[in-house]
């Protein structure tokens, strides 16, 4: 047993900033937990002891601004022998490396659903930007080459076809909306529900392909894994209509950044609306940025107060719970469990629930 958990000491450490100071907070109310702080450049002498007494780490979920050093992979793993959860400070875990902790007997949990609300928001907005032009127009206006406003006419959106692409907290959301405010047609592809449950949740189940062909805004609301890595490509986006828009605020990587470059080029979609890259935040001369049917943002579809202070409760409560021996709502590898079980009683000497 460890010597911090003979201490009744639990030991948690982050990496330079949490999600909101109300995580710092709550934290701060048990006793029992020890919280470390780390800078990106915190020297070995200062980190190595620090990770090896840890129970847990609070990980970023921001990939481009933790570094390669502090992802949880095996190396890190390996530095932090004591360690038995790792909590990403959002709902993705690109970070993470699930195998290498599922391997070591690691609990992984995210924070999924925390900002479900505000990612709604933000393609719901990037439905009107795009149907209504308004990004176009007001660079126009700004340039001061605006001659006829009839050469920016917009669609309306009520009773067309949204594809939702992934059906969780953010997906399920999207659908509300559209269909609520908006009356529109909401079809979804998720592999992991059924068509009741998709039913259920506002939306009629579709293949990926099929979503592709009838809809007028795609937009991607899945975790990126292994599945869906690199699931929209040259052959996805050959498969929409020529007036179609794709939206993404889910995460870089699920759709290949060249292939939508060439969709764009050949006019063979609409327009993008873009919140996730595969290097965040993108460089100025990007390929996507220079299109004008392109809306982009830097990642910040989940970023607002209030999403990061429930975040931020989201995960200091999950941790609490979890260093007190409950099973966590938000495990992002399940089967793990049994093993976890088993080191975390060996480390504190009762079995979790």
């Amino acid at each position: 047993m460890a010597e911090s958990a003979k201490e009744n000491v639990k030991r948690v450490f982050y990496v330079r900033f949490v999600n909101h100071p109300i995580y710092l907070d709550l934290i701060a109310q048990r006793p029992e937990i020890r919280l470390d702080k780390l800078e990106n450049d915190s020297s070995d002498a200062v980190a190595n002891p620090i990770m090896a007494a840890a129970h847990a780490y609070q990980v970023s979920s921001a990939r481009d601004e933790l570094p390669i050093k502090y992802h949880a992979t095996k190396e890190l793993l390996a530095r932090s022998p004591n360690l038995l959860i790792v909590s990403t400070g959002g709902a993705g875990y690109d970070t993470v490396n699930v195998k290498d902790c599922t391997d070591a007997g690691v609990l992984v949990v995210n924070q999924t659903g925390g900002n479900a609300d505000a990612v709604a928001a933000h393609v719901l907005a990037m439905v009107l930007m795009l149907s209504k032009q308004i990004a176009q127009t007001d660079h126009t206006l700004r340039k001061g080459t605006m001659h006829d406003r009839n050469a920016f006419m917009g669609s309306d959106i009520n009773n067309r076809t949204i594809g939702i692409i992934g059906l969780g907290n953010v997906g399920r959301r999207v659908a509300r909306l559209c269909k609520t405010l908006f009356d529109m047609n909401v079809i979804a592809c998720d592999p992991y529900l059924d068509e009741k449950t998709i039913a259920e949740r506002g939306a009629t189940k579709v293949t990926l392909d099929e979503l592709l062909r009838r809809s007028d805004f795609v937009s991607v609301n899945c975790p990126l894994d292994d599945v869906s890595r690199n699931m929209i490509s040259t052959r996805e986006f050959g498969l929409m209509q020529k007036h179609a828009f794709f939206i993404t605020t889910a995460r870089g990587f699920i759709h290949d950044e060249k292939a939508l470059e060439e969709a764009l080029r050949a006019k063979q979609i609409a327009g993008a609306g873009l919140d996730v890259w595969s290097k965040e935040p993108p460089q100025p001369d990007h390929p996507l940025l220079q299109f004008d049917n392109v809306i982009a943002s830097p990642h910040t579809a989940g970023v607002t107060k209030e999403a990061r202070a429930n975040m931020g409760k989201f995960a200091a409560t999950q941790l609490i719970d979890a260093l007190d021996g409950k099973r966590p709502p938000r495990i992002v590898n399940p089967d793990v469990w049994p093993v976890y079980a088993k080191r975390f009683e060996r480390t504190f000497g009762f079995r979790p629930e």
